[in-house]
């Protein structure tokens, strides 16, 4: 398993279950954990699911990516309450984390990870 693993919330649970089972296919031994709509599984992102998925993956060093804004915020409380390094991506939301999910499993570095995805920044 690598030290690096990906987080993507989605203010729909049907979304974030769907990005993750694409990045599933190219990235198989990656930690992936999701976070989708309100504790009630409304539209909208939800603080304690974010936590969650910070909490189940099993990575050192998370990427996290998001679809809308108010996601980012409640991924920016959860960032300050964990213990894990955690860098968060204003990026295109399925494209980036998706390519970062092959990159990991390619095992590629932070680094070039971070260059990659770089050109995907749309926030």
């Amino acid at each position: 398993m690598s030290k690096l693993g990906v987080v993507v919330v989605s203010h729909v649970p049907q979304i974030a279950e769907g990005v993750v089972r694409l990045m599933r296919e190219v990235a198989k031994d990656v930690s992936i954990t999701f976070a989708g709509g309100t504790d009630e599984n409304e539209v909208g992102t939800s603080f304690e699911k974010i936590q969650t998925a910070f909490d189940a993956n099993e990575a050192e060093v998370l990427l996290a990516f998001y679809d809308l804004g108010s996601a980012k915020m409640n991924l920016e409380m959860v960032m300050e309450m964990t213990d894990k390094e955690v860098h968060l991506f204003d990026t295109a939301f399925l494209e980036s984390s998706y390519t970062a999910a092959a990159l990991i499993q390619a095992n590629a570095s932070l680094e070039m990870i971070k260059e990659q995805i770089d050109p995907m920044k749309i926030k």
